[in-house]
C-alpha cells in the first residue's frame, strides 16, 4: 500500500476532515476541478496524498519532515526542497505558501501541489525531474523566482499544469532543458497547459523541446514581451483556443539555438497581437483524454477570475 499525506501550509488549522479528507467548496465549477484534465490525469491518473494523514506545517524544518516522510501562512527557506511521491501539498486560503526556495521533484510520482504562492525563489519554484509522472500542478500563484516558476525536465511525462497565474517573471515555464537529450526526452515530456494567467511575464509559456503531444488549451496571455508559446527540437505542440492579448509573437517554431518544432493551432483569440507562426506539415500527434475547451473569446474572463490561489475553497 502506497503512504499518502496531504501537507498543508497554513497559519492555522482550518477546514480538515479526520483522516486526511478535506471539504472543499468550489469558487466555480469549472474552475476547481477536483481531478486533473489532461495528461495527469492518464497513466491511472494522479491523486497525490488524498486518503492518507493530514500534516500542517509552519516552518522550513516542519516542511521537510513532512515532504520527506515516506509513511500555513509564507515559509521562510532557501534552496530546493525534495518532495517524496504521493504526497498532496496545499495552502490553506489565499496567502500561504514559501517563499526564498521551491520545490524539487526528482524521480517521484503521484504528486499534487495547488493552492501556494511561491515568491522569490533563489532557484526554480518548481522543478519537476528525472522521469517524474503523474504530477498536477494548480491554482498557484509563482513570480519572481531566480530561474524557472515550473520546469519540467529528464524524461518527465503525464503533467498537468492548470489554473496558475504566473506574473512579473522572464524564464516561465520550460519543457525540455536542453537538446541534446532527446535520448531521455523522446516519448515522454507530454504535459498538459490549461487555464494559466501568463501576466506580463516575457517568455517560455511553454517553451518546449521533444514533447509530442503537448496541449496548451485556454490559456490567457497578456503582455508578453517575447514570445507566447515555442515549439523546438521536433516537438508536437497543440495551440487551442488561448487568448493573446497584446503579444507580438503569440507563437513560435525556433527560438535560441534549438531546432524547429512543430506547432498547430486552432481557434487563438488575437486581440493587438501578431501573427502566429506555425510549421508547415507540422506533425503533432492526436490528443488521447476527453476535455471540453471554452470558446477562446472568453478565455480571458473566465482565466483572470479563476486561476491563482484562493478560488477553490481550501
Amino acid at each position: 500500500m502506497r503512504n499518502l499525506k496531504q501537507v498543508w501550509l497554513a497559519t492555522l488549522a482550518v477546514g480538515l476532515v479526520a483522516g486526511g479528507i478535506v471539504a472543499v467548496t468550489t469558487a466555480t465549477a469549472s474552475a476547481a476541478e477536483s481531478s486533473p484534465i489532461g495528461w495527469a490525469s492518464q497513466n491511472g491518473g494522479t491523486t497525490g496524498g488524498a486518503g492518507g494523514s493530514t500534516v500542517t506545517v509552519t516552518s522550513a524544518s516542519a516542511l521537510d519532515s513532512a515532504l520527506q516522510s515516506s509513511s500555513r501562512g509564507m515559509i521562510s527557506l532557501s534552496g530546493m526542497h525534495a518532495v517524496k511521491s504521493n504526497k498532496s501539498i496545499l495552502g490553506v486560503g489565499s496567502g500561504s505558501g514559501m517563499s526564498g526556495g521551491g520545490l524539487n521533484l526528482s524521480g517521484v510520482s503521484n504528486v499534487i501541489i495547488r493552492n501556494l504562492v511561491f515568491r522569490n525563489a533563489d532557484d526554480d519554484s518548481i522543478n519537476v525531474q528525472t522521469s517524474s509522472h503523474n504530477i498536477w500542478i494548480d491554482h498557484n500563484d509563482l513570480s519572481n523566482g531566480h530561474d524557472g516558476l515550473v520546469d519540467i525536465k529528464r524524461g518527465s511525462d503525464f503533467v498537468t499544469v492548470s489554473w496558475n497565474h504566473f506574473h512579473n517573471h522572464d524564464k516561465t515555464a520550460l519543457l525540455g532543458h536542453d537538446d541534446g537529450n532527446g535520448s531521455q526526452d523522446i516519448g515522454h515530456l507530454r504535459v498538459t497547459y490549461h487555464h494559466n494567467w501568463f501576466d506580463g511575464t516575457t517568455q517560455r509559456h511553454p517553451r518546449v523541446r521533444f514533447g509530442n503531444p503537448v496541449h496548451v488549451y485556454n490559456n490567457y496571455y497578456n503582455g508578453n514581451s517575447g514570445y507566447g508559446v515555442a515549439s523546438t527540437c521536433n516537438a508536437g505542440v497543440l495551440v487551442e483556443r488561448n487568448s493573446f492579448e497584446n503579444v507580438s509573437h503569440p507563437t513560435v517554431t525556433q527560438t535560441g539555438d534549438s531546432p524547429s518544432g512543430n506547432l498547430r493551432v486552432i481557434n487563438n483569440y488575437l486581440v493587438n497581437s501578431g501573427t502566429e507562426q506555425v510549421r508547415s506539415g507540422a506533425s503533432v500527434a492526436a490528443i488521447p483524454y476527453s476535455y471540453t475547451p471554452d470558446a477562446g473569446a472568453n478565455v480571458k474572463g473566465i482565466v483572470t477570475a479563476g486561476a491563482g490561489t484562493g478560488k477553490i475553497g481550501l
